[in-house]
């Protein structure tokens, strides 16, 4: 029936006998009960933006129509995902330098000891970028295993070979955590950190718009609001998603439209089917 709201379970009356209902409301306060045994009818409403959903009306052809034309625009980024992966195996990447002293000072500044996987994921990541195919890796690990410390690693290296680092995060505040890491981390070297999300003011987003263009903002740390038209750089190689599962295909894919040779690392404690199924069948890489 669409998109409704669940209100609550109902004990109703129906010839005489008694059951419990979900009460599900729909637009112009149109209601659907449920009965209890038939609660699997139901999926979870998973949106990707803050706002409610439109509720569907009853008795109309909306959702057919909103439906046909989801299979539609879905086939559209469909062809589009193809088109832009074959033209990032077409083309040549940036080649990054050898490690530099500062690199090798950078790593020996981190306080804890690396995990034999941690370092292995580094290196392997540094294979990638040290090779002329665009970077396209998924760092898997679970929550507290360091995965933030190897992308932060890559991203040095990047700034390091005068490339400009974009850090993709789903909330304001994991955008706020990774600036205070990543501006503590890189203390001490000559790196350019900032932050765009809604805790900045109107006139510091203008004023960070200006920066990035100029190449003047090494690493920005942002929510998708780093993906919007206006957000131009002087010199994008990098792009880290965190937390990638929390992204719709179409937003992850944009940058990758407008920078078809941008490096790619994504990482994830629990990584959707789709980028899972595509490290494993080689697609992508995969570093655990």
């Amino acid at each position: 029936y669409g998109i409704g709201k669940y209100l609550g379970i109902k004990t109703l009356e129906n010839n005489k006998i008694k059951n419990d209902y979900l009460i599900i409301e729909y637009a112009e306060n149109g209601k659907l009960y449920i009965p209890v045994e038939k609660v699997y009818r139901l999926q979870k409403y998973i949106g990707s933006f803050d706002k409610n959903p439109k509720l569907t009306k009853l008795n109309t052809k909306e959702w057919e129509k909103k439906k046909t034309r989801v299979k539609e625009k879905l086939i559209q980024i469909a062809k589009d995902l193809i088109k832009t992966q074959a033209k990032r195996e077409l083309m040549k990447g940036f080649i990054y330098q050898k490690d530099s002293p500062e690199q090798i000072a950078f790593e020996n500044d981190f306080e804890y000891n690396e995990t034999i996987d941690q370092i292995k994921a580094v290196e392997e990541i540094k294979k990638d970028m040290e090779s002329t195919r665009p970077v396209d890796r998924l760092i898997c690990g679970d929550v507290g295993f360091g995965k933030t410390e190897v992308a932060i690693r890559a991203a040095f290296k990047a700034v390091d070979n005068g490339k400009q680092v974009a850090v993709l995060v789903p909330t304001t505040i994991l955008a706020l955590q990774h600036y205070r890491t990543i501006l503590e981390r890189m203390e001490g070297f000559a790196v350019n950190v900032e932050m765009i999300s809604r805790f900045r003011t109107a006139s510091q987003q203008t004023q960070i718009k200006r920066k990035l263009k100029e190449g003047n903002i090494d690493i920005i740390v942002g929510t998708h609001r780093i993906i919007s038209k206006d957000i131009e750089f002087r010199d994008l190689g990098l792009l880290i998603v965190d937390e990638e599962q929390r992204f719709g295909v179409a937003q992850k894919e944009k940058i990758k439209q407008k920078f078809p040779d941008i490096d790619v690392l994504t990482l994830s404690a629990t990584p959707i089917p789709r980028t899972l199924n595509m490290a494993m069948s080689g697609i992508r890489d995969m570093s655990v």
